[in-house]
């Protein structure tokens, strides 16, 4: 590893993470670690996801604009 972080937790965060890492069997580090990652994955796998929600002055759905409307 090449880098330390340090961070603070809540009590019940903190128990969870204590929790885990006891019944998996891993360091409490590794369960975080592994977190991160999954993450840092997701967020590269949906890259167009950045653009949710900042469409301004567009209908809330999108299929209700004229011409697309089923009356």
């Amino acid at each position: 590893m090449s880098q330390t972080i340090t961070i603070r937790l809540n009590k019940e965060t903190a128990s969870w993470l204590q929790e885990t890492a006891a019944r998996a069997g891993l360091s409490q580090g590794q369960i975080v670690r592994e977190q991160l990652e999954k993450a840092k994955r997701a967020k590269a796998n949906k890259p167009f996801m950045r653009l949710a929600g900042i469409m301004r002055g567009l209908p809330r759905d999108l299929s209700t604009r004229k011409g697309f409307s089923r009356s």
